[in-house]
């Protein structure tokens, strides 16, 4: 079983960056609005070529194994009970209920699942999987419902071409399936731009916990970075307390689908339906256990819904997942 501690540590470059993005956010050094400047060159720039240069890297057949199965049962149903609690009991639309489906069900598999992985499985190749699972699968559709909900329907037919992130999971794809090796030049420089992505998001993510008054995009309607007009969470079922009540309650159950239902979904199908080999077992249930993804946050505050939501569940998944990913290692791992 692995010591605590090494486990652990693969948190301390999550929390340093987003407690540095705090005392930034607080101090005005960078100016009101930086975070959504931050988040934007995430979104825009390096989020793109690090998605690209990742994908091209990577043959596709790699997702195509019963591992992945059980992986993506967990991520299925995560997702599709967030997105129905959303909008069943927490009375959001579809595009801001995409967000909370999205934070129930999207792990956290590079910058936090590869320090885990390495410490409890010695071994990171499920990271290439599931990265290809959520870059190709699931993330194109999160997008194409954010931004039909935006520009409408017809608009989606060119969205391939207009969203960044598509467009370099797109390119990346077709690349990786001729073969082609980019020049070095050119992977040099999308590496460069590539790895300020995840450490933007972080820092955007820090600053935006600094107090100021709430948004439509916080909360849950809005269109781009620019606040709409919207209330908080619409009075629906069940809805009888008051407004702080019920977003405690949704990020409650944000996480609890994100860091128990998704691994429990994982377990039993690994386990009961394909009954994979213990050491299979373990990696897909750990990265299934992994908090939800800084790029939620991205995407929320890009496309002006739920950023509030998304925000706090990669906080307190990522605070949470620190005694589930233990629980996990210690109850599948080896003795």
């Amino acid at each position: 079983m692995p010591s605590l501690h090494p486990l652990l540590s693969g948190f301390a470059p999550i929390w340093a960056l987003i407690g540095i993005g705090y005392l930034v956010g607080r101090s005005g050094l960078l100016g009101p609005h930086a975070d959504a400047v931050l988040s934007r060159f995430s979104f825009h720039l390096a989020m793109p070529a690090a998605l690209f240069l990742m994908i091209a890297r990577t043959p596709l057949n790699r997702f195509a194994n019963p591992s992945m199965l059980a992986f993506a049962a967990g991520t299925a149903l995560a997702t599709g009970l967030g997105l129905l609690a959303a909008h069943r009991f927490f009375g959001r639309g579809l595009a801001s209920g995409t967000i909370g489906g999205m934070a129930s069900g999207y792990v956290n598999s590079a910058n936090l699942g590869i320090p885990v992985a390495l410490q409890v499985l010695g071994d990171a190749s499920f990271v290439g999987p599931v990265v290809l699972f959520q870059t190709l699968l699931v993330t194109p559709i999160v997008l194409t419902v954010l931004d039909t909900g935006r520009a409408g329907r017809r608009a989606a037919l060119t969205l391939p071409v207009r969203n960044p992130i598509l467009l370099a999971v797109a390119l990346g794809a077709a690349v990786s399936a001729t073969g082609w090796h980019p020049p070095a030049e050119l992977a040099r420089s999308c590496e460069l731009l590539g790895g300020a992505g995840v450490p933007a998001a972080l820092v955007a993510l820090g600053m935006s916990l600094r107090g100021r008054p709430t948004t439509a995009a916080d909360t849950g309607t809005g269109t781009g970075t620019v606040p709409g007009a919207g209330a908080d969470i619409a009075a629906g079922p069940g809805n009888g307390a008051g407004p702080g009540d019920r977003r405690y309650a949704e990020v409650g159950v944000t996480v609890v689908l994100k860091t128990l239902i998704q691994p429990l979904a994982a377990f039993a199908v690994g386990a009961g339906l394909l009954h994979l080999p213990p050491h299979q077992l373990l990696t897909v249930v750990l990265f299934s256990a992994l908090p939800t993804a800084q790029n939620v946050f991205v995407y929320a505050a890009q496309y002006g819904h739920s950023t509030a939501l998304a925000r706090r569940s990669i906080l307190c998944s990522t605070v949470v997942s620190m005694a589930t990913l233990s629980l996990v290692s210690w109850t599948l791992g080896p003795g």
